[in-house]
């Protein structure tokens, strides 16, 4: 979509994949509906085209069944982790330092993080991106590159329709996307600890509760 769409498009994009990403409670399934009419009315491309195929499942199945797929991806499985610094920093002091400059981030952009989510929940980040700062939401996503190109290929290895919100977002970036997860890897300018990102031997992060907000507010 580089060159064409402009900010409104990429915004649309990232807002629509920011519910997508979400546990599906009974907010996110109401919210649907209205992520339906953005999705289609957006350019036809690869955002579009993936957005919607999410949707077409999410929209198939029944609302017990989605959460309940939910939390078998991305509770119980490492490598399907939504949280970013843990794919460049794992559970590491360094990452604390992470995630305290992310808030002071989106602090300087004029957000207060006032959930118990942590702010590189991918949804917030693109709730950031779509919200508060498209330009260094976006800025935000490319350094976090590496890690978003694991999770979706990780996604895809797991056979879930989440891959495709997942998809979405990377349609979004520079380049074209890794096609295994040594290319990902080579995106990272500087790898996590001892090169371990995605592998088994980093802790799985603390599981997030269902109800969790995002709570990025002005």
């Amino acid at each position: 979509m580089s060159g064409g769409p402009g900010p409104r498009v990429h915004a649309a994009v990232l807002q629509a994949a920011s519910v997508c990403l979400l546990y599906p409670d009974d907010a996110v399934l109401a919210a649907l509906p209205l992520v339906r009419r953005t999705v289609d009315e957006l350019p036809p491309g690869a955002p579009r085209e993936r957005l919607a195929a999410f949707l077409d499942h999410a929209q198939s199945v029944a609302p017990g069944e989605l959460g309940r797929h939910y939390v078998s991806i991305f509770d119980t499985r490492r490598r399907c982790c939504l949280y970013l610094t843990w794919w460049t920093d794992g559970e590491t002091r360094r990452r604390g330092s992470s995630l305290a400059a992310l808030k002071a981030r989106y602090r300087a952009a004029g957000v207060e993080w006032d959930s118990t989510e942590l702010p590189d929940f991918l949804p917030a980040v693109l709730e950031y991106a779509a919200t508060a700062d498209l330009t260094d939401g976006l800025a935000l996503l490319q350094e976090h590159r590496a890690g978003i190109e694991l999770l979706r290929l990780a996604l895809l290895d797991a056979d879930t329709p989440y891959a495709a919100a997942v998809e979405a977002v990377c349609a979004l970036l520079p380049g074209p996307s890794p096609a295994d997860v040594a290319a990902a890897k080579a995106l990272a300018r500087n790898g996590p600890p001892r090169e371990q990102v995605g592998l088994d031997l980093l802790p799985f992060p603390t599981a997030r509760t269902p109800d969790a907000e995002i709570g990025a507010t002005r």
